[in-house]
């Protein structure tokens, strides 16, 4: 059953009688297993926890500071990332289940040293359930004030014996993912003389483009920060640079990497990247999909899709890879399965005739179900999770 707590006073109860579900009927992890709504008076902050599933171990997921255009907004961006996380950290083979946060708040103008400690202690005031790591509006330095009053953070800096920056991995994860999907759709593993299109440049895309760019790719990029845009063309000068989503889908690519927030993925957006001959789409972004269905358009329209929460689980692998003590080429080594994963998840989707974002779901849910089953085999007390 889902678990809400609430401070005094939390976002209209309507939202949470309308969003929440319960396991009763759904797939292993269809409900959430508990949502907290954090509240701060003194230091301004507004934040929820949701915990999707500890099927596999606690709740793994980042802490996203975002201006969302209400609380409802804010909620539900919480309860899909959650999610995503819990199928995310399935697939990469990881002892962790699903979890996100959403900060409200405009991370340029509101985010300081006493909100982030004060959103420490009600992540520690879960005592392990909750893990969290970086992701939209918050840095590797957020992370070390964060873990000031809470032990279970990790994507610290490598001064305080953590990880460091996880885009690096995450990047290299995509890579991975694109790599495979190449040699899906034209039988080699390189993006060597195609054409791929980058929309978002900051944390993640960056550094997919220089994996691009070395492995012989020829890249064009969008986003609407400017000084993401002057930072890759610093770095990469013959990388092409467009205005928006829109001429970068006219551009005749042969690739689509969505990088930027979720959603990235409508009927709009499939439709014109099949009328310009888009072969594949595998970006960084997380919930790449708007809606149910747009899978399987992908599909009849031939484009082939790189679930986002397989390809994008570098950054996972490298946060998670701290909690034992952080080892950056172990952690490397194992998100360079992400190739081999992807390449599975295609050959499930061609055995079954579904979609590859059904075939992933179908392995990530597998997993938690047949993992979470181990419980009904008893251990003495000092072994218990």
């Amino acid at each position: 059953m889902t678990d809400v707590q609430t401070p005094a006073s939390h976002p209209a109860p309507g939202v949470l009688s309308r969003i929440f579900r319960t396991e009763q009927d759904g797939a292993p992890g269809d409900g959430h297993e508990q949502v907290v709504l954090c509240h701060d008076r003194s230091s301004g902050l507004k934040a929820i926890i949701a915990i999707h599933s500890t099927a596999l171990g606690p709740a793994l997921g980042g802490t996203r500071f975002f201006p969302y255009a209400s609380e409802e907004a804010a909620l539900e961006d919480a309860l899909n990332l959650s999610r995503g996380m819990s199928y995310k950290n399935a697939l990469a083979g990881l002892d962790l289940g699903g979890g996100k946060a959403v900060i409200i708040g405009d991370p340029n103008k509101d985010k300081n040293e006493a909100m982030l400690r004060a959103y420490g202690r009600f992540v520690e005031s879960l005592r392990g359930r909750y893990i969290t790591a970086c992701d939209v509006g918050t840095y590797v330095q957020d992370m070390d004030v964060i873990a000031r009053e809470s032990e279970f953070v990790t994507g610290r800096s490598p001064e305080h014996g953590g990880a460091g920056d996880s885009s690096i991995l995450t990047a290299f994860g995509v890579f991975q993912g694109m790599r495979a999907s190449a040699q899906a759709r034209w039988g080699q593993p390189t993006l060597r003389g195609k054409r791929v299109g980058v929309a978002g440049v900051g944390k993640v895309g960056h550094y997919l483009v220089g994996h691009l760019v070395a492995d012989g790719a020829t890249v064009v990029v969008t986003d609407p920060f400017e000084a993401a845009v002057n930072r890759v063309r610093a770095a990469h000068p013959e990388v092409e640079v467009v205005a928006d989503t829109a001429a970068l889908f006219q551009a005749e690519l042969d690739v689509y990497a969505p990088c930027a927030l979720g959603g990235a993925l409508t009927d709009e957006t499939v439709a014109a990247l099949g009328g310009f001959g888009t072969s594949v789409v595998c970006g960084a972004a997380n919930n790449q999909l708007s809606h149910p269905g747009v899978e399987k358009d992908l599909a009849d329209r031939g484009i082939l899709y790189a679930p986002d929460y397989l390809v994008n689980s570098g950054g996972v692998i490298q946060v998670a890879d701290e909690i034992d003590g952080f080892n950056f080429e172990r952690a490397k080594n194992k998100a360079t399965k992400i190739f081999d994963t992807t390449l599975e998840i295609f050959t499930r989707a061609a055995s079954d005739g579904v979609p590859p974002a059904v075939a992933a779901d179908r392995l990530a849910e597998k997993r938690m179900r047949e993992i979470s089953a181990l419980r009904t085999v008893l251990l003495p007390a000092a072994r218990r999770a």
